[in-house]
């Protein structure tokens, strides 16, 4: 049953003060992660029709357990991000704004100075200038894959997961689920959207990432499209939001969900 938000959207259900921004972006979140939980329940009964292509087009490809296999790897995603959060927010602890740039020529690696040690921050503690080993661009990539391979389905692990979130700035984190999760602004209400941006800009996500990959995607599904003469009298690239709803039942945004600041709707313990 979904409870009455609070009237002071400042303070979770203990009457503790959450941190402002942490708690704007845990919604962000949770929204994300309900958009998730009902897209995989109801994908497999509306891939038949043929608005379904709008979401398909999104996902680069007509493939369910493609489509599916993304979903999975968002939602467990958006569930360790929230994870995250919120044993921020135990602590009283704000997030730290990191701001994308343009990452310099290589360099040779430094040699390492006698009694240096780490720190132990992470990308995401305190202010983004000193999150150097969470900056974009900074994850370790496996011999001969590119930092990003759209076609990669691998899923990781909980564990996995969890040092993921902890290491990344959050923004690029946010971008990797929407990306899993079919996010693009004309499946958003224009404020959940301007939300997600402001997710993306403030904590190093990068919109030039986000584009190349809704680029790479489009020209794969018209692959698959090209060889489906049925589907040729939609337009599935820019669908207005009676077709959005039809695919997905809603415009991202807009169904209310419960309480964002009640630590008891974790999806596990932090």
């Amino acid at each position: 049953m979904t409870r009455p938000a609070s009237p002071d959207p400042e303070q979770d259900r203990t009457g503790r003060t959450m941190p402002e921004r942490l708690a704007a972006l845990l919604h962000v979140v949770r929204v994300l992660l309900g958009h998730g939980r009902r897209l995989i329940e109801t994908v497999p009964e509306r891939a038949a029709n043929l608005e379904f292509s709008a979401l398909a087009g999104v996902c680069g490809t007509y493939a369910l357990p493609t489509i599916l296999a993304r979903l999975q790897r968002g939602i467990l995603r958006a569930m360790a991000l929230e994870r995250y959060l919120l044993a921020r927010a135990a602590k009283g602890r704000e997030i730290g704004f990191v701001y994308a740039r343009e990452r310099p020529p290589a360099k040779p690696p430094a040699e390492p100075q006698k009694g240096a040690s780490n720190s132990g921050e992470t990308a995401n503690d305190g202010p983004g200038d000193r999150a150097e080993p969470g900056q974009p661009g900074g994850d370790e990539k496996a011999p001969g894959r590119p930092a990003f391979d759209p076609d990669d389905l691998r899923i990781p692990g909980p564990e996995e997961l969890d040092a993921e979130v902890r290491r990344r700035p959050l923004g690029r984190t946010v971008l990797a689920i929407c990306m899993d999760l079919a996010i693009i602004p004309s499946f958003c209400t224009g404020p959940f959207w301007n939300q997600i941006s402001d997710t993306l800009m403030n904590y190093g996500g990068s919109f030039t990432t986000l584009f190349k990959i809704r680029q790479y995607r489009e020209t794969s599904f018209q692959k698959e499209r090209d060889k489906k003469p049925d589907t040729w009298g939609f337009d599935w690239k820019f669908p207005p939001p009676e077709t959005v709803r039809q695919v997905l039942g809603y415009m991202i945004g807009e169904l209310p969900i419960s309480d964002p600041f009640d630590p008891l709707l974790a999806t596990a313990p932090p």
